[in-house]
């Protein structure tokens, strides 16, 4: 979507631009307006870029902001109208992997790299692996503002109830979902009605099956093969869970995220798998979950899987400076600002359960323990994989988008989808 958006932008400009390279000497300008596209659209996120914005504000009264605040789903179709319009504000949001290189390679990324490369003042506040997330030929173009991955949560009490620990093979997950199911709970909450919580199980479950080097290698048009047989596991494994662990089984493409969220949160399903960035919201003050307890464990892998069971899905999200923007250095500032150590625990601590990439901002003062132990997985994990949707090309991430729809519905094979993406991969060669 993000790639055929700024195919439009290059056509009407005249092709790619390259990248402004932003001049670490500049000084701020502290007037005009700022706009910034952010992902924190909703409750309970709002108010954090609201309350960075006037606290900045107090500092530089002439300074003014334009907060184009989108919830996780909402963001894909924002960035597609403002780039399609060429109207991309100063600071916007942007995911790791092809989405990130779409803005880069149409020169609409500033390049970051005097200002926050690693051996910089301001890139040494950050773990070295958040800033290569967003870096392409060795240059950096993304302020890394929070890392994430993904687990599954579950109700303690419900598991205590039960006699149930959380399984570490796949097959002790699938037989703890008899036991949920046999005491009246819905074993896993599951909402794929925006097609991406699928993409995260496949993506989770194609790190466990498919040796790194092809997996890593499949997620590029020019490389891809996708061959390898741990697809097909995967996707068997997929549609096993999705069948025996869901409530609403084929029919979960028509259910929410958010719904399969809140029934975790109210006691009515044993796990729901999610970010981090999800579990101070999912675990709310008032919720019943947080009276029961919040738990996680890695979506666990088939004890014969031929990938890395080491591995965990997730990656940094950051902020990327638009190379076009008259306002560069007055960005650079406010992001800056935005990332400095109290702003950086704040962002960690709940409500926003958000944990910053800034080194020491999650610590057991200002974060819950769920989101403590998360990242502690995180930086322990032999590789981060990032998401499907976004670590490979729009029309391959597409083609993966329809086929998890698909095996949910239980409208084809995995064999199918296999070839359905097989051919939009070669298709965009």
């Amino acid at each position: 979507m993000a790639g055929a958006a700024l195919a439009l932008t290059a056509c009407s400009d005249g092709g790619s631009q390259p990248a402004a390279v932003l001049d670490p000497n500049a000084e701020p300008q502290y007037t005009g307006t700022l706009s910034i596209l952010t992902k924190f659209g909703g409750d309970p996120l709002e108010p954090y870029f609201e309350d960075l914005a006037a606290e900045y504000k107090k500092q530089h009264p002439e300074v003014s902001f334009d907060l184009i605040q989108e919830t996780d789903q909402s963001i894909k179709d924002k960035t597609k109208t403002l780039t399609a319009s060429q109207a991309m504000p100063d600071i916007y949001f942007t995911w790791a992997g092809s989405w990130a290189n779409n803005f880069i390679d149409g020169g609409l990324a500033a390049d970051l790299t005097p200002v926050i490369a690693p051996g910089t003042e301001w890139g040494n506040n950050f773990g070295e692996s958040a800033l290569k997330a967003f870096a392409k030929d060795g240059k950096y173009f993304a302020v890394p503002l929070y890392n994430n991955g993904k687990f599954m949560g579950y109700n303690q009490r419900i598991f205590k109830e039960l006699g149930l620990t959380p399984p570490t093979t796949f097959d002790e997950l699938i037989s703890s979902c008899s036991v949920l199911k046999g005491a009246g709970y819905e074993p896993i909450s599951f909402g794929n009605k925006d097609g991406w919580p699928g993409l995260h199980y496949l993506q989770q479950l194609f790190a466990y099956e498919v040796p790194a080097e092809s997996l890593q290698a499949d997620f590029s048009p020019e490389t891809a093969k996708l061959e390898d047989k741990g697809y097909l596991k995967a996707m068997d494994q997929f549609t096993t869970l999705v069948n025996e662990c869901t409530g609403s089984g084929k029919d979960s493409n028509g259910v929410l995220y958010t719904t399969a969220q809140q029934a975790l949160a109210e006691g009515k399903s044993g796990m729901y798998y999610q970010e981090i960035l999800e579990f101070d919201s999912t675990a709310s003050a008032e919720s019943k979950l947080k009276q029961d307890g919040l738990g996680i464990f890695k979506l666990p892998a088939a004890t014969d899987a031929k990938g890395d069971p080491k591995a965990i899905e997730g990656s940094p999200e950051g902020y990327i400076i638009n190379a076009r923007s008259k306002n560069a250095a007055l960005a650079a500032d406010f992001m800056k600002f935005a990332t400095n150590s109290q702003n950086a625990a704040k962002l960690s601590a709940p409500p926003y359960g958000q944990p910053s990439a800034v080194k020491g901002a999650v610590s057991t003062e200002n974060s819950s323990g769920p989101v403590i132990e998360g990242i502690k997985q995180v930086n322990e994990a032999s590789a981060a994989i990032t998401w499907l949707d976004s670590v490979t090309v729009p029309a391959v991430a597409d083609a993966w988008l329809a086929g998890g729809e698909a095996l949910v519905a239980g409208t084809q094979t995995p064999d199918q989808v296999l070839a359905s993406v097989r051919a939009a991969s070669s298709a965009a060669k």
